[in-house]
């Protein structure tokens, strides 16, 4: 069986130089994700792209966080719970967030709880919500560019997540403090 390569700027197609480059200036390092990515150059330019367009669409750090944490969780990817958690700190997201999202026990807001929920059903349906869970949605504040913009994040998760699974992607070492692994209480 062939394993997929993490990718260094020397070893990575030359389509994907430019862009591990970038990543590079921005983090002082090639995150491990990146250095997957690269093998398609194409998925890797995705990935950042919808990364960009969600963490400028229409939440707050708070809620971001929700969102990226509710699938990441859900997906059991060992590699973008801890990441996302020091990303949560970077943004100053308060620690009792991340904590919620982590153990899957309730979030400190309504607001935050209903989209946490709203995003688990969108992840668990495929895309359908009940009435009632629109309801509650819109009942907190959220409107339907909210709703599009969790599709926008899930879409970024589905390829971190999915390619970390299979690539079984090392925790970057500034995130391996924040090692996570789902509780059994919660299957």
């Amino acid at each position: 069986m062939k394993n997929l390569k993490i990718h260094t700027i020397e070893t990575a197609p030359e389509a994907s130089k430019e862009s591990l480059e970038q990543s590079l200036k921005a983090f002082g390092m090639v995150p491990n994700l990146h250095g997957v990515l690269a093998e398609s150059p194409g998925l890797l330019e995705a990935y950042k792209q919808l990364h960009e367009w969600f963490v400028n669409a229409s939440f707050n750090a708070d809620e971001l966080t929700v969102v990226w944490q509710t699938i990441n969780v859900e997906h059991e990817c060992h590699y973008c719970v801890p990441a996302h958690t020091g990303i949560a700190k970077m943004m100053k997201v308060d620690d009792t967030i991340t904590d919620a999202l982590r153990n899957e026990t309730v979030l400190p807001s309504e607001k935050l709880e209903v989209l946490r929920e709203t995003t688990l059903e969108i992840v668990r349906q495929r895309g359908r919500l009940t009435d009632a869970t629109r309801e509650k949605f819109f009942s907190v504040g959220y409107e339907n560019k909210h709703l599009l913009d969790i599709i926008l994040g899930l879409s970024q998760k589905v390829i971190s997540n999915y390619v970390n699974h299979l690539a079984e992607t090392p925790v970057d070492n500034g995130f391996v403090k924040f090692k996570w692994e789902k509780s059994v209480a919660t299957h």
